[in-house]
């Protein structure tokens, strides 16, 4: 099995922006540690981050059509991409995506709480912090998953 990860706009800057709301975790130490538990599953895994709308729109656009599953953490995205929507669309039609949030966007401010994707996905995963990564990771290796995850 396969799944790709894809973190949205300033996730990049995890562990040095706003970190009384997501922390002191860094990227680069989210990536390890779900790699460590994607290794354990028996999972490869593709990290994408990017703060263009493009980019994360082709990786899901290959993700569609490699037919694998997808774990987004879409940033500010959730709450203003419809093209990010649409891409998604094709994979809830295949592999299905979770879409995780680090922070409780439904306790947050009012613009936070309405996601474009949320909808299309399999499920969300919201206010766990860094774990919402893993969640969404056990999700795909447990039976719940769809057969052809």
């Amino acid at each position: 099995m396969k799944i790709v990860v894809v973190n949205g706009p300033n996730l990049n800057r995890l562990g040095k922006r706003q970190p009384e709301i997501y922390g002191t975790t860094t990227l680069a130490d989210i990536e390890k540690l779900v790699r460590s538990h994607a290794d354990a599953a028996g999972i490869e895994l593709d990290f994408v981050q990017s703060n263009h709308e493009g980019v994360l729109l082709d990786t899901v656009h290959a993700a569609a059509d490699e037919g694998v599953a997808v774990i987004i953490n879409p940033g500010a995205f959730t709450h203003t991409s419809v093209a990010l929507r649409d891409a998604l669309a094709e994979i809830a039609d295949g592999k299905g995506f979770v879409e995780v949030h680090i922070s409780n966007v439904h306790a947050r401010e009012e613009f936070r709480q309405h996601s474009f994707l949320s909808d299309k996905a399999i499920g969300v995963v919201a206010g766990l912090g860094v774990y919402g990564y893993i969640a969404a990771l056990g999700y795909f290796t447990q039976d719940l998953a769809p057969k052809n995850a």
